[in-house]
């Protein structure tokens, strides 16, 4: 999903149109895009959206051009796209192959069946509930999508895109709530499928596993998401707040 890099700035006196610098480097960055170049970190994009997010009554007058920008430059670059109601059946679709393996684990006789249906299940249901917990958090605090999406097919990477203009409306605080859901729900879907492990007849082996793959996860988030994902767009929106809260 698409992101910005968090900042600060004064609060703006008077209209938010007439703030210095910004009508100009706003269609400076548009024109830019609308000409073919969709990299919005060299043009200065997020750090320009940076400023704005500080002030609330900036965020506001700015987010249909922001939104606007933002979403030329998605659609210029993204390989695959899809309606978000489709990617949420699919989302669906791949809890419930989760919730069937879980059942078929739940009757067989067999201890390596079990065993790997419900090691598929934890990797099952740390993968797709991940995207459509992002958009069922995001609907509620206000925040809409456009679409599901794949950048790259090796390795492929799905996510579901934010409607920047209505992303600029949220607060800091359902901003970073909706990040955090994705990255919540793929952390709980593996401990989900290990609390069946004690009703079934797997090994031990199986619930080591998903417990390995568990801490594997959260080691990701916590060297990697905190620096380039979720976790730091949840802990730049945080910022954002506190500053807000404070006054700037």
């Amino acid at each position: 999903m698409t992101g910005s890099a968090a900042g600060s700035g004064p609060a703006t006196k008077g209209h938010p149109s007439e703030a210095p610098g910004f009508p100009e480097e706003f269609d400076r960055i548009e024109a830019a895009v609308d000409a073919g170049r969709t990299d919005l970190g060299p043009l200065g994009f997020w750090r320009l959206l940076a400023k704005v997010k500080a002030d609330p009554a900036l965020a506001s007058h700015w987010a249909e051009q922001a939104g606007r920008i933002d979403r030329t430059a998605f659609e210029s670059s993204s390989l695959i796209r899809v309606p978000v109601w489709v990617g949420n059946v699919l989302s669906l679709a791949g809890i419930l192959i989760g919730a069937a393996a879980v059942a078929i684990a739940l009757g067989t006789e067999s201890e390596t069946l079990a065993g790997l249906l419900l090691v598929f299940a934890a990797l099952d249901w740390s993968a797709a509930p991940h995207s459509i917990a992002h958009w069922l958090v995001g609907r509620i605090v206000g925040i809409r999508f456009t679409c599901y999406f794949l950048r790259s097919l090796v390795p492929p990477f799905p996510g579901v895109k934010i409607d920047y203009r209505s992303y600029l409306l949220a607060s800091p605080g359902s901003r970073a709530w909706m990040h955090a859901s994705g990255a919540i729900a793929s952390k709980l879907g593996p401990l989900v499928a290990l609390a069946f492990w004690p009703a079934t007849v797997a090994p031990t082996w199986a619930a080591w596993v998903i417990v390995a793959y568990e801490l594997v996860i959260i080691g990701t988030d916590v060297f990697i998401s905190t620096r380039r994902s979720d976790w730091k767009r949840v802990r730049r929106e945080l910022r954002i707040s506190r500053m807000q809260g404070s006054g700037g």
